[in-house]
């Protein structure tokens, strides 16, 4: 008897973590999978989707389930999972995460918000959706966000054995940072425990999330010829906020002194300056604020900054657009919104 709750045509029983790199998708997709394999003695596989190995950039990992009599075969990137993980809230902007989820799937979100706003964020119209604050866990016990994310995936993959789990994390840690066993264990149990869990009445014909597969702009009918690249390398089009772990710089413009060390070791050129004159009427550059589209929340300008006029802040959703400050770039009329 098959202790699997749920199948497709193939057998498999499927999960998609959406996430960005620096998160730990990738390594708590490999701990998935083990866990089934080595907890349950399901037939199990894993594999992860990325880009560029840095942190902020999209990254998608993919784990199948099958009862021990079925050989898993297919090694092509999940389409239509039972279940979805987001690690993060921003990927919503860049990524359809919910993209061919299944009409009773479960969709879990690292976040701090509402059932009903992230239902509407994402155009859901049925099935659970699962919410814990996994950043919030990660930074109170020093540890990251997918150990928590892992307890919540348990939680919902309650044909998992939580036990098979620690022993797992424990394996993973206790050679290289055993210090981190026991906070990582932790981080587990809050997030199975702690994550909470809304269902929306699923109709009997309901049909899922269509599938989605990004389509590249040019081929080999359409590229230049000699291969001219028409995109220029710069992010003035893009909304970089997606690289965002969790955290942003607070500016307090009454403590600031306009030394510009914040602007010094800023990658992205986000602090917006203007100018006008000192109380000896000479002229200076003045900070007027930071263009959050740019910021990719590494920090840096907290760590330069030698007053309190910039501090780290946990992001919250509408921050940042109610508090950017733009550039306004001359061939851009006020800037990118």
């Amino acid at each position: 008897m098959s202790i699997l709750p749920k199948k497709n045509e193939l057998g498999f029983f499927e999960i998609r973590l959406e996430s960005i790199g620096g998160l730990g998708a990738n390594l708590a997709g490999k701990m998935l999978a083990e866990a089934g394999v080595l907890g349950l003695g399901l037939n199990g596989s894993n594999f992860s989707s990325y880009g560029s190995e840095k942190k902020g950039s999209p990254v998608k990992s993919f784990i199948r389930y099958c009862d021990p009599d079925v050989e898993i075969r297919a090694h092509s990137p999940i389409e239509q999972p039972h279940v979805v993980g987001v690690f993060h809230e921003a990927l919503y902007k860049t990524v359809d995460v919910v993209s061919g989820l299944e009409p009773d799937g479960i969709l879990l979100v690292n976040s701090t918000r509402e059932f009903d706003e992230i239902k509407e964020d994402l155009k859901l119209e049925f099935g659970t959706l699962a919410i814990v604050d996994a950043l919030q866990i990660a930074v109170e016990e020093k540890t990251k966000v997918n150990t928590a994310m892992l307890g919540a995936l348990f939680r919902i993959c309650d044909f998992l054995d939580p036990e098979a789990m620690k022993t797992i994390i424990r394996k993973t840690f206790e050679k290289k940072y055993p210090h981190l066993v026991e906070p990582n264990i932790r981080t587990f149990e809050r997030g199975y425990n702690e994550v909470q869990f809304k269902t929306y009445e699923t109709p009997v014909d309901a049909v899922g999330k269509l599938f989605s597969r990004p389509v590249p702009l040019l081929g080999y009918e359409t590229q230049e010829m000699g291969g001219v690249i028409t995109a220029q390398a710069n992010s003035v089009l893009k909304d970089l906020s997606g690289s965002r772990q969790g955290f942003l710089p607070k500016f307090e413009i009454e403590q600031c002194i306009n030394c510009a060390a914040c602007d010094t070791v800023c990658p992205d050129m986000c602090f917006v300056w203007e100018e006008g004159e000192d109380k000896r009427g000479r002229k200076q550059m003045f900070l007027k604020g930071i263009d959050y589209q740019y910021c990719k929340g590494c920090l840096k300008c907290v760590e330069a900054c030698p007053t309190t006029a910039l501090s780290d802040l946990r992001e919250m959703i509408g921050y940042a657009e109610t508090n950017s400050v733009k550039h306004n770039f001359p061939y851009v009329a006020g800037g990118v919104s």
